[in-house]
């Protein structure tokens, strides 16, 4: 399969989607919104992947962006949205995207919903950081919840389209960067804690939580 990014952000790239993809075979491509760059027909790409952003884009690109959104879900394509991505799907699927009242940033506990399709432990630990949360839509599956965020993502679709609060692609060293490069001024999303990179094996397990996801989600009828 050929997976298309779009991309708002240098420091929220696809990070260990793209070694995923790479190491199952698939081919991808980047759609980079923050440096101006149209995003792409949907007929160049077999899957479609809406990346997290600091900032929504050029409200023009914005508005292309969301035609793509509209367009991909129509699709028999697999789609999959991480933090402002999955707000963009949450957005065209009817549910209400609002500003947190406790935004969420590091480590959190998330505990799978029941009803959650997702193969998944019962409880784990998943990399936040958002400001905004985003209601369930119609006809959607929940993933589950933490303390401040009783809604962390969800399927749709028989799992075709899946939205994910959590940031369960980054990996130590693209947080590094974050760490380095996020300058809060102007910006309402939190601070990473300076305690974020202290348990490397955290990473790991949270690697073997995407691998999981990613596999579902592309095998999804």
């Amino acid at each position: 399969m050929h997976i298309y990014f779009l991309q708002h952000s240098p420091l929220l790239g696809p990070a260990r989607l793209a070694d995923w993809l790479e190491g199952m075979g698939h081919s991808h491509n980047h759609c980079r919104l923050d440096e101006g760059e149209l995003p792409p027909p949907l007929d160049n790409c077999d899957a479609l992947v809406v990346l997290d952003a600091l900032e929504p884009p050029d409200p023009a690109l914005e508005k292309r962006e969301r035609k793509l959104v509209d367009r991909a879900l129509r699709s028999r394509k697999p789609v999959l949205g991480i933090g402002y991505g999955a707000g963009l799907i949450a957005e065209a699927l009817g549910a209400i995207v609002s500003r947190a009242v406790v935004p969420e940033a590091g480590w959190r506990t998330l505990t799978l919903d029941p009803a959650s399709p997702f193969d998944l432990p019962e409880t784990f630990e998943a990399l936040l950081w958002h400001r905004d949360i985003f209601g369930l839509p119609d006809a959607s599956l929940p993933l589950g919840s933490t303390d401040d965020g009783p809604v962390q993502g969800f399927a749709w679709d028989l799992g075709r389209v899946v939205a994910l609060q959590c940031h369960l692609e980054l990996d130590a060293a693209h947080t590094q960067r974050l760490l380095e490069s996020f300058d809060p001024a102007g910006n309402p999303r939190p601070s990473l804690p300076a305690d974020v990179l202290d348990d490397p094996r955290r990473f790991d397990r949270q690697s073997a939580a995407l691998d999981r996801v990613l596999t579902q989600w592309l095998a999804a009828p």
